[in-house]
């Protein structure tokens, strides 16, 4: 059965369900596998040891980077009908946002889409942080603390579409692929230096990857649906808030994103079992749980105000090279990096290493 066929026996809404379905179940594989996540490559940065984790973070950037970028250079994809493209981008929001987003990653240890696996894993501490930044993620959007956020994000907008940092330099699309594939390059020379092992880099890609089947996802559907598709990605921010919405109150239907998350823990859960990493775990007392909470709600915040979580605009964004997106993932990476440093106190040696886990 084709692509066309599947949507007239599902329906528009359960197909686009089931091919976020799909792209979350090839990112919680990969990144319960690979151990990805932002928050670790950042601190391990900070503290002057490039090893694994930044590894892993860069190929799978570069992987979501290479594919995405080819899939636009051959008309498959097109980016400029991207949210990223299309629309004003706000620059206050990319920066402020970031900042915000980074430090709480650090205190909440783990962005949205490694609380997400984690949680799947039996972490109750992920999942609690998890449900926080969901419901902060939605006050942000709909609720009380929208005002505030529309009001950073005010502050410096971008003329007319956002700004894509190939044409604004001259790149162009093979330059995009070369960007891509330069950090591709960096990632493998740290890798083999630190000594990750042949697999972890296959799901590093993996993670990559997924970014990139959602366009080509999103993009197929738009072309065979009757109502209109958004062309999109991987994110947390928005979807997080939507599967909780859609739990909590009717009038919200199927889509991408409401399969996107189910697919993620689905996904996770089973590597994690198949390995053995099942776990109970919980909080190693009250100051652990302020911290945790206090981080979630910052990132619920940041992410809204950024346009997206490390994945959503870390990734997704950036691999359309829209300006805002590499101001905002810039940002959570000083962010992230600040935060270690000044509360941690990892420059006096004061905090071990991060663990894979939160």
């Amino acid at each position: 059965m084709d692509l066309i066929g599947i949507v007239d026996a599902l329906g528009e809404p359960r197909a686009a369900a089931l091919a976020g379905l799909f792209v979350g179940i090839v990112f919680g594989l990969s990144a319960e596998r690979s151990g990805f996540c932002l928050r670790a490559a950042a601190v391990e940065t900070a503290r002057g040891s490039l090893g694994p984790r930044p590894a892993v973070w860069l190929l799978t950037f570069s992987t979501g980077v290479v594919w995405t970028q080819a899939m636009d250079a051959t008309g498959f994809v097109d980016l400029g009908q991207s949210r990223w493209l299309a629309s004003p981008g706000t620059l206050s929001g990319a920066v402020i946002g970031g900042l915000v987003f980074g430090v709480g990653m650090v205190l909440a240890r783990g962005c949205p889409g490694r609380l997400l696996v984690l949680g799947a894993t039996g972490n109750l501490r992920a999942i609690l942080s998890g449900l926080v930044f969901a419901v902060v993620a939605q006050m942000s959007l709909h609720g009380a603390l929208n005002p505030l956020r529309q009001a950073v994000s005010g502050f410096w907008v971008t003329d007319g579409t956002n700004p894509d940092l190939l044409l604004e330099s001259g790149l162009g699309q093979r330059g995009g692929l070369l960007v891509g594939l330069a950090f591709a390059v960096l990632a493998l020379i740290i890798a083999r230096r630190a000594r990750v092992s042949f697999s972890t880099l296959v799901f590093a890609c993996g993670v990559g990857f997924a970014v990139a089947l959602g366009w080509g996802l999103t993009a197929m559907l738009g072309r065979v649906s009757f109502e209109p598709v958004a062309l999109g990605s991987l994110t947390f921010s928005g979807p997080s808030a939507d599967v909780l919405m859609y739990l909590l109150a009717e009038g919200h239907g199927l889509d991408f994103d409401i399969g996107l998350v189910p697919g993620v823990a689905l996904a996770a859960f089973l590597s994690a079992w198949a390995a053995g990493r099942l776990a109970w775990q919980g909080w190693d007392g009250a100051g652990a749980m302020r911290r945790y909470l206090a981080g979630a709600a910052l990132m619920g915040f940041g992410a809204m105000t950024a346009g997206g979580c490390t994945i959503g605009a870390g990734v997704t964004g950036a691999s359309t090279f829209a300006l805002t997106a590499w101001a905002a993932l810039t940002a959570m990476w000083v962010g992230g990096m600040a935060a270690d440093r000044l509360i941690d106190g990892a420059a006096e040696g004061r905090a071990p290493l991060p663990s894979a886990g939160a």
